[in-house]
């Protein structure tokens, strides 16, 4: 050991080395360079922001962890300086900065954190690209908190992924990626009565931004959609027309009823008058008698008048409400083509993108929208809808073909649905259960021949169920099914940050140096549970450091060189942000 080497001992190595690494792609200095609102007392709101960051990447269940577990973070002065801190906040100081962060201080760190992983998600989108296309993944990942809980904002009761519970939902969009397997592009919470179909949009236009790419609008078909749709619009004309005239009819009826009704009335009076005069009896086949009846008949047939005035009129109402609403449909789709072409004309460099989506987005409205905004679509039928179409098909059929262990498909190419405004290749796909079938529907829409191999259009569409696995080591990695702040802006943020953890661990997974480990690429889980609380000393040799692991550490033996350093490169500036070494 030379004599400039000061060696410390830290419980959380990884958590050091990632600081270093942090210096090197600008994090520690974008995120401390944020103007925040709030005073500085011992410690500066940015640094709590930062040991927020910095407790979510070692994995800590809650934010009271960073003060009170086995091996508090607050009290680790090594991984302070790594991050270049002179020290930790307590755990309720952090929570406290946390929970006065606005909208617009948020929004700012968030941008650091995009700004840092760009380089990263450009590079892979490039990757993807170079392929023939990109692939996106959307979905609803729940947040469940306790039902009796009333201090979390804006929480809802929702499903909580098996059953109806009180919490939030997270609306994620992740890529395909050719080097880490799966990227999440973004994240944005919601109350957990938020339903799938109503984020299908938000989710592409997010991940749209965050790729800097989009496919070509497809407004050859929107036009078509429009020009079909115009003669729908004298159709409807024409019915309220006639629903006018038929209630003019019957209110004209109504008019002379009332006017009848009115003299058999006066009638009737008359003679009761002058049957008293003469102290005449009424008699059943008396003048009065008659008189009445007559009156009587007018009123019957008056109510029966009123009651088809009402219907008259509320079937008007209805043929107009049509006639308003395709109007409005009318002038929105011709809103949205003006604003595709837009798009296209300054879409200089289109990309093919394919996404892939459950049931909850599979509506016609979202569908449609989908495939007018370009994309090759992967779903499934929202609700019932097609359900019947379906159901009819096959029961006309038993050409079933095997397409996994316990599954089979019926497909038919391009349909043309009476409720759908474009060609659809639809499936049914059952599962056998033991004691009988379940079945549900798959829709594609693209230039994929889905239809040439059904075995391979159902791996890749249940292939999706690689972004559920992800949520699930979100969870399980970065804890984020406790929610370690109640704050809205400290939600948000803490979604964000996991999905930037996420990403950014895996990125440094080929850093890691041979020899060190069994695996040189060794997985985000391992690097968190295992290396995060790993003990180590820690030669520092100016603001280079060397993590020496102890004896009681699963990596005994090894060590690891981390130079801070920026080694600039034009092109991806964060893949060679900074180095390690192995002895």
């Amino acid at each position: 050991m030379s004599e400039n080497e000061e060696t410390t001992l830290t419980h959380h190595a990884m958590l050091v080395a990632w600081g270093q690494y942090a210096h090197g792609i600008g994090l520690v200095e974008g995120l401390a360079a944020i103007p925040l609102h709030q005073k500085t007392r011992v410690h500066q709101p940015q640094t709590k922001v930062i040991e927020f960051l910095v407790a979510i990447l070692g994995g800590l269940s809650y934010l009271k962890d960073i003060s009170l577990s086995a091996h508090p973070l607050d009290q680790d002065a090594v991984v302070a300086r790594a991050w270049g801190q002179a020290g930790w906040a307590d755990h309720s100081g952090v929570s406290r900065t946390l929970q006065e962060l606005t909208m617009a201080e948020t929004q700012q760190i968030i941008a650091v954190l995009e700004q840092v992983s760009q380089p990263v998600l450009d590079k892979e989108v490039l990757l993807a690209a170079s392929a023939g296309r990109l692939e996106l993944d959307g979905d609803l990942s729940p947040r469940a908190v306790s039902e009796t809980s009333t201090t979390y904002p804006d929480a809802a009761f929702g499903y909580m992924g098996g059953s109806v519970g009180l919490g939030y939902q997270a609306a994620v969009v992740s890529l395909r990626s050719p080097t880490y397997g799966r990227i999440g592009l973004s994240v944005a919470h919601h109350p957990g009565s938020t339903v799938s179909c109503t984020q299908a949009t938000a989710l592409v236009y997010e991940a749209e931004r965050r790729i800097g790419s989009r496919p070509l609008r497809r407004t050859d078909l929107l036009a078509q959609r429009v020009q079909h749709m115009e003669p729908q619009g004298s159709h409807l004309q024409a019915k309220v027309d006639q629903a006018q005239q038929a209630l003019g009819q019957v209110q004209t009826e109504l008019a002379l009823i009332d006017q009848q009704l009115a003299a058999a009335q006066q009638q009737v009076q008359g003679l009761q008058v002058a049957y008293t005069q003469r102290q005449r009896p009424e008699r059943p086949h008396s003048h009065l008698a008659k008189a009445r009846q007559q009156w009587e008949m007018y009123q019957r047939r008056q109510g029966r008048r009123s009651k088809a005035v009402t219907q008259a009129q509320l079937w008007l109402e209805r043929q107009q409400a049509h006639l308003v609403a395709h109007t409005a449909e009318i002038t929105a789709l011709s809103a949205r083509l003006a604003y595709f072409a837009q798009e296209n004309a300054t879409n200089a460099a289109p990309i093919r993108i394919t996404i892939r989506l459950d049931a909850g987005f599979g509506t016609p409205e979202n569908l449609a929208l989908l495939i007018e905004l370009g994309y090759e679509v992967y779903t499934k039928p929202y609700g019932t809808w097609l359900s019947g179409w379906l159901k009819a098909q096959s029961a006309q059929t038993n050409a079933w073909m095997r397409v996994g262990h316990n599954a089979e498909m019926l497909a038919w190419k391009a349909i043309q649905l009476d409720d759908f405004p474009y060609p659809l290749d639809l499936a049914q796909e059952r599962f056998s259960t033991g004691d009988g079938y379940r079945e549900t529907g798959l829709i594609h829409f693209g230039p994929d021949d889905v239809l040439l191999d059904l075995g391979r259009w159902f791996r890749h569409y249940n292939a999706r169920q690689i972004i559920e696995a992800g949520h699930k080591e979100a969870k399980q990695v970065f804890e984020i099914h406790h929610l370690k702040v109640r704050g809205r802006c400290a939600l948000l943020l803490q979604e964000q940050m996991t999905l930037f953890a996420a990403l950014w661990l895996a990125q440094c997974c080929p850093q890691i140096p041979d020899g060190w480990k069994e695996s040189t690429h060794p997985q985000v889980k391992q690097q968190v549970k295992v290396g995060a609380q790993t003990s180590a000393w820690v030669s520092w040799q100016g603001q280079d450091c060397l993590l020496r692991f102890t004896d009681h550490s699963v990596f005994a033996g090894r060590s690891l060189s981390v130079v801070r350093q920026l080694a600039f490169q034009p092109v991806l500036p964060m893949t060679k942000s900074c180095y390690f070494s192995s002895t």
